[in-house]
């Protein structure tokens, strides 16, 4: 049997195609099914049955289409309640496609009818494809049908690992849905590319800690999840109609304005040392190359929103098309390629490049003399949990667009993150609201090596508020800032 894996980076997760003499078995597809459908046009391979593991939250399936474009069994459980015509299978069921026998298992704990298939074919190991119950070091996040439902789940979890690790050989090869960047991991995970039973039987916690340790872990670590999840569910159980990727209608520099001045999302795509020096003033910052570009974009934009794209290429355009379909934004309002020259109108009163400065690196230090500037942190809880820099201020990013306006309007913001992708996105969040803003592009690795950070622990009662040293800083064009 060859499994085929298909990678979606930029949602953490995995799809697999099992083939077998000429017969191939789709599990958890995403929405654009033609990456499946490659893959077996290439091998010349039938699909005969596409798998669904659980009523996914992460993204919008693919799978609904794909079973009824090429003719194949749509199998999902037969608990879940659905609108359309599925194979509705239940713990204990067997399948078989060619000579690839599938039988079913349920493994509640991610969701309460999740589903594993474990896939054999005669003289070789078995391969267990686990969706999001058991993942490599980790598994699925017990909290996404509520926090009400998370310790029964997270029960549940525990009994469905060990019930794979006690029933299948350790040889059986590992396959998980998630666990590869995804929000839907509980934990962190192993960061290994493959694993088997066995493996995870050694290391995996839900394997090696007893029920109560792992379910009070489990609990004490969960971090927000991005709030489009809470629309994937209901698009996959209503099933999701067939995507549409041609290019979208362009928008002249008139329209952009206009859109912009209406409140509409005008997203720029290209990179933020691109966008820094000079863009459309309004647009906001997600640069498309980035692996979480459509988590971060789906997690801040007011559901339903009109979405216009501008692009340095069409590629850029059409990369983004992709990557938004995914997650349920099927159609952008508009787009636009060129550059931020040829989005604008002469009008320059009106319709002026906007820019921001950015900085290296730097270190902070409290200071209660100085109100011009305020660092601010919009990394997550749990990354501010292990370190910040002292008297800085805390609004993870998915909570900036509600609490912007917490920001005072006379002091310049400092804003950084991990990297510098998401400090540059919060940057774009803040300038349109005319508040003084300035982007950390740098690694907080460094801030670290550097002994520029602390513990929570020992921020007890500081207030918020910080002056930074500039160590290293630039404008857009080179320029040295004061430190």
């Amino acid at each position: 049997m060859d499994v085929i894996t298909i990678e979606t980076p930029g949602l953490g997760d995995r799809s697999y195609v099992a083939i077998h003499d000429g017969i191939a078995v789709v599990i958890d597809p995403q929405r654009d099914i033609d990456r499946v459908l490659a893959v077996t046009r290439a091998r010349r391979a039938r699909i005969t049955h596409v798998l669904e593991t659980h009523i996914h939250n992460d993204y919008v399936t693919g799978g609904y289409v794909l079973a009824t474009q090429v003719g194949a069994d749509y199998v999902v459980n037969a608990a879940d309640d659905v609108a359309y015509e599925r194979l509705g299978v239940s713990d204990g069921d067997v399948l078989v496609a060619g000579d690839m026998t599938i039988h079913v298992l349920a493994t509640p704990g991610h969701t309460f009818t999740h589903l594993a298939y474990a896939i054999d074919v005669p003289g070789e190991r078995p391969a267990l494809f686990s969706g999001g119950s058991l993942l490599y070091g980790s598994t699925g996040r017990p909290d996404l049908l509520g926090m009400e439902h998370a310790h029964t789940l997270a029960s549940h979890q525990w009994d469905s690992a060990h019930r794979l690790a006690d029933e299948l050989p350790g040889t059986t090869a590992l396959l998980p849905t998630h666990g590869f960047g995804s929000f839907c991991a509980a934990t962190a995970t192993s960061g290994a590319d493959h694993s088997t039973i066995g493996t995870e039987k050694l290391g995996n916690p839900v394997l090696t800690l007893d029920r109560e340790t792992f379910v009070e872990t489990t609990i004490a670590g969960l971090d927000d999840h991005p709030s489009y999840y809470a629309h994937m569910a209901p698009a996959n159980s209503a099933g999701p109609a067939q995507i549409d990727l041609s290019p979208p209608d362009l928008a002249d520099a008139d329209e952009l304005r206009r859109r912009i001045d209406a409140g509409e999302w005008v997203v720029d795509l290209r990179n933020r040392t691109a966008f820094a020096p000079g863009h459309v003033q309004g647009t906001l910052n997600f640069e498309v190359d980035q692996t979480s570009f459509v988590t971060w974009l789906g997690w801040l934009i007011p559901w339903g929103t009109p979405l216009t794209l501008l692009g340095a290429t069409a590629d850029q355009v059409a990369a983004a098309q992709r990557e938004l379909v995914r997650i349920g934004i099927d159609r952008p309002a508009a787009a636009a390629v060129g550059d931020p020259h040829d989005w604008t109108t002469d009008d320059l009163a009106h319709h002026r490049l906007a820019d921001f400065r950015t900085m290296a690196a730097a270190t902070a230090e409290a200071n209660d003399q100085d109100d011009d500037l305020l660092v601010l942190d919009v990394r997550r809880h749990s990354e501010r949990a292990e370190s910040h820099i002292p008297g800085s201020l805390h609004i993870p990013l998915h909570e900036l667009p509600a609490r912007v306006e917490e920001l005072p309007t006379d002091r310049t913001a400092w804003v950084h993150c991990a990297g510098g992708y998401r400090a540059s996105i919060a940057v774009s969040l803040i300038a349109r609201t005319g508040r003084e803003v300035v982007a950390i592009d740098d690694d907080y690795d460094r801030a670290v090596e550097l002994g520029l950070v602390a513990h929570v622990e020992a921020e007890e009662g500081a207030e918020h508020g910080a002056v930074i040293k500039v160590l290293e800083t630039h404008h857009h064009d080179d320029a040295k800032l004061p430190a």
